[in-house]
């Protein structure tokens, strides 16, 4: 009953939503540019269509990290000046920019949680990363070692090799890809085993999904999103960001690797 009960009122906001949008369209289409990082991107990819369809409004979309130093990434391309109506990217690179005053405060919305998996080449052995002790194991046997320009890779370079009290054993093995996907070097054959978040490997063709790292030494990576200051259509770039963190977006988010945020 329960169920049932909460599968009408998930189509009663949907309707609700797409006919508010709709006669919102028939006022005014927009023309949104947003900025999303490669964690929530497959998500994105998802409901941005949707979200297009049911306004009418149209969505140009770069990609870049949510840190560092690529000109890709995002708080860079603000910095050059790139016009943006969103940002999606991680919670705590975005509460930077909003101290910096370069995204709106109160415009905040959180989308979801991403945990740290690992890649092999597809038909490599999967190895076992089950427990801490197999999981360094694994990264000591491995010929090469490669992680994010991220947040997941931050860590891993930061943190995670030191918890396992291996980092002088696995650093000259060990290299940050800046960019590109990790998946897509592993799949290539040029390293062995690849780290990033879930729903940045799983979309990646020529790789096995190995699973995420220990709980124990796992670290959960926040998405959120925001409306730069200056953007030239906050109204329609807080529906977006509505949209996207709704109950009806949830299952697309799932669908990616994603924990939707209040789903605990």
């Amino acid at each position: 009953m329960m169920r049932t009960l909460r599968s009408v009122l998930r189509k009663f906001v949907t309707v609700a939503f797409l006919a508010g949008a709709l006669a919102a369209a028939h006022v005014q289409s927009a023309e949104l540019h947003v900025m999303t990082s490669g964690g929530f991107t497959a998500a994105y990819q998802l409901l941005g269509p949707r979200f297009a369809a049911a306004t009418g409004n149209t969505l140009e979309t770069v990609q870049g990290p949510s840190m560092g130093k690529s000109a890709a990434a995002i708080p860079n391309r603000l910095a050059r000046g790139e016009p943006a109506d969103v940002v999606i990217m991680v919670g705590y690179a975005l509460d930077e920019l909003i101290k910096e005053g370069k995204v709106i405060p109160g415009s905040r919305v959180e989308l979801a949680d991403s945990r740290i998996g690992m890649v092999v080449r597809a038909g490599a052995p999967k190895p076992d990363i089950g427990s801490l002790d197999a999981l360094r194991q694994t990264l000591l046997h491995a010929k090469s070692i490669a992680y994010s320009d991220s947040a997941s890779g931050v860590y891993i370079e930061r943190e995670l090799f030191k918890k396992l009290g291996i980092e002088d054993d696995v650093k000259p093995k060990a290299k940050m890809i800046p960019r590109i996907p990790v998946a897509s070097v592993v799949a290539t054959g040029d390293y062995e085993v690849g780290f990033q978040q879930v729903s940045e490997l799983l979309p990646v063709k020529g790789v096995t999904f190995v699973g995420t790292i220990p709980e124990s030494v796992q670290s959960v990576t926040r998405f959120a999103a925001g409306i730069p200051a200056g953007a030239s259509h906050p109204q329609e770039a807080e529906q977006l960001l509505h949209y996207l963190a709704s109950p009806e977006a949830r299952p697309a988010v799932e669908s990616t690797g994603l924990q939707p945020v209040g789903e605990h």
